[in-house]
């Protein structure tokens, strides 16, 4: 298939009809001193629909992100689904060493996650450090992505439209990256593609199990006779802080996606303070502009789908057989797969570093003073540095790709 070029580019009509929604908004009331104990204040969501409605500027947002990130489309055949159209940003490096590297954001991130990485990983500064070619595709129905027609898209097929975008481009050998449903995504990546073509994975988000006696007794003596450090049990109540005050979303979206859908598709404000609230709660006092919340906004707003569709994924992975860790513990099939993780305090599912290596072979873990859940959009120099020390020169998984990719090989043929 033949990648496109693609330049974001709305509708007038679209942003019309944005305006006269907002014009429109029938505000719930608020109870006095709630903060945000009841959720998105109601103060601040009134000023970011002011700002959306008055001065911000979605076409300038437009021009930034075209300027900054070289996109395009292609055409997907998903077994059982059919070709889907799938959006994407490819950068490659100028070093011809360059690793290729898949990156895959989750909800509700986007393709916008990478810009910040992007100049980071494909143009290092110091010649020593590894360079990366980077692919980061837009999740099917999300963003500009064509989405799924029909029940059971879950994560082995999402895993499958990134490897399968990876071999079109020529690389048949890459690494990953990814957190939130990247993390799911990637991993089952590398039990359906390694180590034929996925090389390594490295993730900043890792669901594992506490370590049992059957299963790592090593490990569960380790973890009976060390205390957790200060960091660790900061991380574990953070979670359990997440598991019971900040979860409820996901349960929503994982049974109802079609209820809660028609509230975000009609309503500007209502997606607006759905996603305002995550982007508050999971962040470390990440200090977002109304210029980057809205535009993370629009983008689902935008998208090409309509905002409903990104919330299915969470509807597939609770369906028997859906699920990205029950298929990798029935199917251990990449035991060498080197694996690095990346602690950040903030984020919402975060274990000990000891609990890591019962879900694969982790051969290097970071753990980082500042962050959250959007770890290359508030800490992209730390993402960056954590990538390049693990498949760096000297590092664990340096040298897993072997020579060069094809990449040069099909613009020769083209040509």
């Amino acid at each position: 298939m033949t990648a496109v070029p693609f330049a974001v580019n709305v509708p007038d009509a679209e942003l019309v009809q944005l305006y006269q929604k907002l014009d429109l908004t029938r505000w719930p009331d608020e109870l006095e001193g709630a903060g945000w104990s009841y959720g998105a204040p109601l103060a601040d969501v009134k000023r970011l629909a002011t700002y959306w409605r008055e001065s911000f500027d979605w076409r300038a947002q437009e021009t930034k992100i075209n300027d900054a990130l070289p996109q395009f489309t292609t055409d997907v055949d998903v077994d059982g689904f059919g070709t889907l159209n799938i959006h994407f940003v490819h950068k490659r490096s100028s070093r011809p060493d360059a690793i290729p590297l898949l990156f895959q954001h989750g909800w509700p991130g986007s393709f916008l996650e990478v810009s910040k990485l992007l100049p980071l990983l494909t143009e290092p500064t110091k010649a020593t450090d590894p360079a990366f070619h980077v692919v980061a595709p837009s999740l099917a129905g999300y963003a500009f992505s064509q989405a799924p027609s029909k029940p059971g898209f879950g994560i082995r097929q999402y895993a499958e439209v990134a490897h399968k975008i990876m071999l079109q481009l020529g690389y048949d050998q890459y690494v990953t990256q990814g957190g939130d449903w990247g993390a799911g995504v990637t991993r089952v990546m590398g039990y359906l593609y390694a180590p034929e073509h996925c090389k390594g994975s490295h993730t900043n988000m890792m669901h594992v199990d506490k370590p049992t006696l059957t299963k790592q007794p090593f490990l569960w003596l380790l973890n009976a006779i060390i205390p957790y450090s200060k960091r660790e049990k900061a991380a574990l109540a953070r979670m359990g802080e997440f598991f019971a005050t900040g979860a409820a979303y996901s349960q929503i979206q994982g049974t109802r996606p079609q209820t809660l859908g028609y509230g975000l598709a009609d309503s500007p404000v209502g997606l607006l303070a759905w996603i305002y609230e995550k982007l508050h709660e999971w962040t470390d006092a990440y200090p977002w502009t109304d210029d980057e919340i809205l535009t993370w906004v629009s983008i689902y707003y935008h998208s090409r789908a309509g905002p409903a569709a990104s919330l299915r994924i969470y509807f597939e992975n609770q369906q028997p057989g859906g699920g990205s860790r029950g298929d990798v513990e029935k199917n251990k099939r990449y035991p060498s797969l080197p694996i690095g993780v990346s602690y950040f305090p903030r984020e919402i599912i975060n274990f000990p570093k000891r609990w890591a290596k019962t879900g694969g072979n982790v051969v290097y873990q970071s753990a980082h003073d500042k962050g959250g859940h959007f770890a290359a959009w508030e800490m992209p120099e730390a993402l960056a540095w954590d990538l390049g020390k693990m498949f760096g020169r000297g590092g664990a998984a340096f040298g897993v790709v072997d020579g060069k990719d094809g990449y040069e090989k099909e613009v020769a043929k083209k040509a």
